[in-house]
């Protein structure tokens, strides 16, 4: 079977782990190449033991490389402002090539595999993951607004500090922005907060994630049924995501709504998820769920795009 050609940009923790998922697991998408910085990378070291080109001289060396006209998807595991100057560098280079965002750069539309990718996946040129706190508590927000219609939502992801690199940490602003309207624009709130933390503990703890929902008064046994639905939709790519307990609901009375900070008074049918992440050790710990999902996602968004540009070809 003929495979998409592809690239990955950042060869830390994040990048790769995706290229050994992609090489272990992919069946549309053939990695070809990893890009760094950093000539003395151990992630550039790892992709040359798996037989994949590497380029120490960022996006520009990639550009140089006779490769890179094969190539038709690029993957970006780098950071927001560094994927603003890639995306910008490969575009004017190959206006169709196809990028995979990882970072919170939130360029193209907001992407959770399970709730939106196939929407308008022609028009699809820059595929934003939002965050790995989106990825793992979007579909639960989205599982609630099938239901009931949602008028605000509230995450909380916990993450182990040693899953958190220096990325993450240069980008917690961004996280909570692009989760935040993640939680709107494809979880179907009105409006959407999030909020990080990043546990010391010793020894690492999973990743954890709250989800809070205000919505219409609804059927709690259908919303159930919804999230547990979602649940095992989501747990086909990332087996590691699990509900941690039941789904648990409180009727809020009119009479005595809840003071949410910068929204205000509100009442209805409050909905409380909590979740469990834990990673599938290809490359990171067990206990970097949240580094898992992202690169589980991201693999599941590019083979889903694969599979599209080959039947594509198959019907020219």
């Amino acid at each position: 079977m003929s495979k998409i050609k592809a690239a990955i940009i950042g060869p830390g923790n994040i990048g790769t782990d995706l290229l050994i998922k992609l090489l272990r697991k992919a069946k549309y998408i053939e990695p070809t190449v990893m890009v760094g910085i950093d000539p003395e990378s151990d992630g550039l070291a790892r992709a040359r033991k798996f037989g994949i080109k590497a380029c120490d001289t960022g996006v520009e060396g990639l550009m140089k490389m006779p490769e890179f006209a094969d190539i038709d998807i690029v993957f970006d595991a780098t950071s927001a402002k560094a994927h603003i100057a890639n995306d910008a560098a490969l575009r004017k280079a190959k206006p169709g090539i196809r990028m995979v965002d990882l970072t919170p750069a939130a360029i193209g539309p907001y992407c959770v595999p399970v709730v939106n990718l196939e929407d308008n996946i022609d028009e699809l040129l820059n595929i934003n993951m939002v965050t790995c706190g989106g990825q793992a508590t979007i579909p639960m927000v989205a599982a609630v607004s099938q239901v009931a219609k949602v008028h605000y939502a509230e995450i909380v992801a916990s993450i182990s500090s040693k899953s958190a690199g220096p990325g993450t940490r240069a980008n917690i602003d961004e996280f909570t922005e692009t989760t935040s309207k993640g939680l709107e624009q494809v979880g179907g709130a009105t409006r959407g907060k999030a909020i990080i933390i990043l546990n010391p503990a010793e020894p690492p703890v999973l990743m954890r994630d709250t989800i809070y929902t205000l919505s219409d008064i609804a059927d709690k046994a259908a919303i159930e049924a919804s999230v547990e639905a979602m649940v095992a939709k989501v747990n086909s790519y990332v087996p590691g995501y699990r509900l941690k307990q039941k789904v648990q609901f409180e009727e809020i009375d009119p009479q005595a709504p809840l003071n949410v900070p910068g929204v205000g008074k509100m009442s209805g049918l409050k909905t409380s998820i909590f979740l469990e992440v834990e990673g599938a050790a290809h490359y990171l710990p067990a206990y970097a769920g949240n580094l898992d999902i992202m690169t589980s996602a991201a693999m599941g968004a590019g083979e889903t795009l694969a599979h599209h540009l080959l039947q594509q070809t198959a019907n020219a």
